[in-house]
C-alpha cells in the first residue's frame, strides 16, 4: 500500500506535469499564431505589392469608389477647398499654382528626388482642373476650328485636348511634366527624361495613358509623352467614371451635342494605354 508520502509526491508530479504540459501547448499555439498573423501580412503585402503608405492610399481609391460622386469626376468643385488635394511646390512647377490628390504630390516628390539622383530633373506643367478650366481650353480651341462642321471640329480638338467632363485632369491623379510637346522627348534632354520616365515611373505608381496609338490600336487621343497618371488612384476612378458617367451628362459648353458622335466615353476616357488599365 502506498503511504500518505508517496500519495503526495504523486499527487505533485502529475499537477506539475499538467501545468508544463499546458504552458508548452500555450506557448505553441501563440507561436502558431504569430505565424499565421505573420504570413497574412506577408501574403497580403504579396497581393496589394506596396508599402504602408502605398496600402493607405489604395484603401483611399477604395473610399472613392463607394462614394460615387459626378462633381468630383467632372470637375465641378474647388480643389483649394477639398481636403484631398494639396499644392505642389511651386519650385516644382515653374512658379505655377498646380493643385494635385495628396497621394499624387507624395508620389511626384519621391519620384523627383530619386531623379535627381540620376541627374534628370521633373517638374509640373498641370496637374487637377475643373470643369471651367478645361472648358475654356475648349472653347478656345472651338472658336479656332469655326470653319469645320461640329463634328469635325470637336475630332480636332480631341487630338490633344480633352472635352469637358471627360477629362482625367478632374480627377487630379495625373499630371503632364517638363514640355507639352513630343518632340521635346525626342532628342537631347528630353529624350533622357523620357527614357528615365519609361523606365522608372511605374515603380512610383505613375503610367503614361497616352502611348503610340499603333500600338494594340489605341483610340482616342494622339499620343502625349508629356502625360502621367498615378494608377493606385485613377485605375479605380476610371471604374468609377464608367459607372456613374453617361452621355446624357455631357452638357453646358460650345459642341457639347458631339459627345455621343465622337464616343467621347468608350473612345477616348477609355482610349488609354493597356498597360494602365
Amino acid at each position: 500500500m502506498m503511504t500518505r508520502k508517496t500519495v503526495l509526491i504523486i499527487s505533485a508530479a502529475l499537477l506539475l506535469f499538467c501545468c508544463t504540459n499546458a504552458t508548452t501547448n500555450k506557448e505553441t499555439n501563440m507561436k502558431q499564431n504569430d505565424t499565421t498573423v505573420t504570413n497574412n501580412v506577408k501574403k497580403e503585402a504579396g497581393v496589394l505589392h506596396v508599402d504602408k503608405q502605398s496600402k493607405n492610399k489604395q484603401d483611399s481609391a477604395k473610399q472613392i469608389v463607394s462614394t460615387p460622386d459626378k462633381d468630383y469626376l467632372t470637375g465641378r468643385i474647388s480643389f483649394s477647398k477639398d481636403s484631398r488635394f494639396v499644392k505642389i511646390d511651386p519650385k516644382h512647377c515653374n512658379g505655377r499654382t498646380v493643385y494635385v490628390r495628396t497621394e499624387v504630390a507624395e508620389a511626384f516628390e519621391d519620384m523627383r528626388k530619386n531623379a535627381l539622383k540620376d541627374s534628370i530633373v521633373l517638374f509640373v506643367l498641370s496637374g487637377a482642373r475643373t470643369f471651367e478650366q478645361q472648358k475654356n481650353i475648349w472653347e478656345r480651341k472651338w472658336k479656332i476650328y469655326q470653319n469645320l462642321e461640329p463634328q469635325a471640329r470637336a475630332l480636332k480638338i480631341l487630338a490633344f485636348s480633352s472635352m469637358p467632363m471627360s477629362s482625367r485632369h478632374h480627377w487630379g491623379t495625373d499630371i503632364d511634366m517638363n514640355s507639352l510637346e513630343n518632340s521635346y522627348f525626342e532628342k537631347g534632354k528630353g529624350l533622357k527624361i523620357y527614357q528615365w520616365l519609361t523606365e522608372h515611373a511605374l515603380k512610383y505608381g505613375f503610367c503614361q495613358v497616352y502611348n503610340n496609338k499603333n500600338i494594340n490600336n489605341r483610340t482616342g487621343y494622339e499620343m502625349e509623352k508629356w502625360h502621367w497618371s498615378y494608377l493606385p488612384i485613377s485605375h479605380s476612378l476610371l471604374e468609377q467614371y464608367n459607372n456613374t458617367i453617361q452621355i446624357s451628362d455631357f452638357k453646358g459648353f460650345s459642341g457639347c451635342e458631339t459627345a455621343e458622335e465622337v464616343k467621347i466615353i468608350d473612345d477616348y476616357v477609355n482610349g488609354i494605354n493597356s498597360e494602365c488599365k
